[in-house]
């Protein structure tokens, strides 16, 4: 979990040479990176026709943002590749380097897939860059999803964002060979806007991230930086009531009981997976390589 806002780290000479199978897409701040078919290789051969297993994971990636010592870019790496073996098909992956996501799906190869969002930052007299990684050729921060079935309709969605400071964002893209839309979010930390640092953000969020997932067959997530909503919650009120209300959380403890195990190294719920589909498992995970576990959730999509 970065702090509540940092500046942008200096543009660097991007790593030469992406594989020239990798077809590039730039559309509205969004790269996507759709793979050729000439590829072969793959770390799962087969994948359930009845299922679809999400998992979220912050992989604490952008190192000035207290992640120098969490493990190096082959460590996390190995750790999403554990995540697919584990049964994902979709990763959504906050605090990534654009270099380290491409390898990622480098070394996933077969017909993976990857999407990805720039962070971005906005002093206060209105200049907007990206945050870039700090490290030689690792490209912008950002968030990204991972898919080993075709992604269509990749767009960012627009939401209330901080007028100075850090703005994270929201990711969504259409599975369509199961007909489920995936979305993965970021929210904004408390005080991240240096203009307006009592200002609440998160809320209006969740709601741009519910109405961009409409409908049973979806699966929402990310990392909120918020607890769930309970008696011991202050931030209760930020959670619009229709996320729980329509939605299942892969972890949550009854129909009535929002709480869950927690999924950062502080003690606290901070990262989720939301659907109107049937559940039918839900996995926490300590990668060993960041200060957030990641959590899985499979769903019936038939």
């Amino acid at each position: 979990m970065p702090p509540a806002a940092s500046p942008p780290t200096p543009r660097r000479r991007p790593r030469p040479g992406l594989p020239a199978l990798v077809a590039v897409l730039v559309v509205s701040g969004v790269l996507a990176v759709l793979l050729s078919p000439a590829v072969t290789h793959s770390a799962r051969l087969r994948h359930s026709a009845s299922t679809l297993t999400v998992a979220t994971w912050n992989m604490c990636g952008v190192r000035q943002w207290g992640c120098a010592d969490t493990g190096g870019a082959a460590a996390k790496r190995r750790a999403v590749e554990r995540l697919v073996r584990a049964g994902a098909d979709v990763v959504l992956l906050q605090e990534a380097c654009a270099t380290h996501a491409e390898s990622v799906r480098a070394a996933l190869g077969g017909s993976w897939r990857l999407a990805f969002r720039p962070y971005t930052w906005r002093t206060g007299a209105g200049n907007e860059g990206r945050v870039h990684c700090e490290g030689r050729g690792l490209g912008t921060a950002g968030i990204a999803i991972l898919s080993d079935r075709p992604l269509s309709s990749v767009r960012q969605v627009p939401s209330r964002q901080p007028v100075a400071g850090v703005r994270r964002g929201i990711l969504c893209a259409d599975v369509g060979a199961v007909g489920v839309r995936v979305c993965n979010a970021h929210l904004s930390l408390p005080g991240s806007d240096r203009a307006h640092p009592g200002r609440e953000y998160r809320d209006a969020q969740l709601t741009a991230l519910v109405a961009a997932a409409p409908g049973r067959r979806v699966v929402f997530g990310g990392d909120f930086n918020l607890n769930p909503p309970g008696a011991r919650n202050p931030s209760s009120r930020v959670w619009p009531s229709v996320v729980y209300d329509v939605y299942r959380e892969c972890d949550q403890s009854g129909a009535a009981d929002r709480s869950a195990r927690p999924t950062h190294v502080s003690g606290h719920k901070l990262d989720y997976l939301f659907t109107g589909l049937p559940v039918s498992a839900c996995t926490l995970r300590d990668t060993g390589v960041s200060d957030h576990r990641a959590l899985l959730m499979r769903v019936a999509v038939r």
